[in-house]
């Protein structure tokens, strides 16, 4: 059953991800690349689902959630920079994101001392 539900909240947080990485890049088309104003639309959209993604993760602490979620977001981002915007990541790209995910990691599975 504990491996449901980690396989569940690993499920969250890329859906989260994803979902943040596309309403902010909508953003950043219509502010910077000269997109039409109608991409604010599924960019609020997306970001709406984003922040509920993240009120899903079981964990007894909002910021706990929040930060183990910055691991998994920094990796989701230079995939993006990879597949949308075709521009690979180098291996300094490759070794932060891994570095994020390791302090993700610890951050959820850190032994606590109740």
């Amino acid at each position: 059953m504990q491996s449901l539900a980690l396989l569940a909240n690993a499920g969250y947080y890329v859906v989260a991800a994803v979902a943040e990485i596309a309403g902010c890049f909508a953003f950043w088309a219509w502010l910077r690349s000269g997109k039409s104003v109608w991409w604010l639309l599924p960019g609020t959209l997306s970001l709406i689902v984003f922040a509920v993604m993240l009120t899903r993760i079981d964990s007894d602490y909002a910021g706990r959630a929040y930060a183990a979620y910055g691991g998994v977001y920094i990796v989701s981002a230079l995939l993006w920079l990879w597949i949308v915007e075709g521009y690979r990541p180098d291996r300094w790209d490759v070794t932060g994101g891994v570095v994020c995910l390791l302090g993700a990691g610890l951050i959820l599975f850190g032994p606590r001392g109740n």
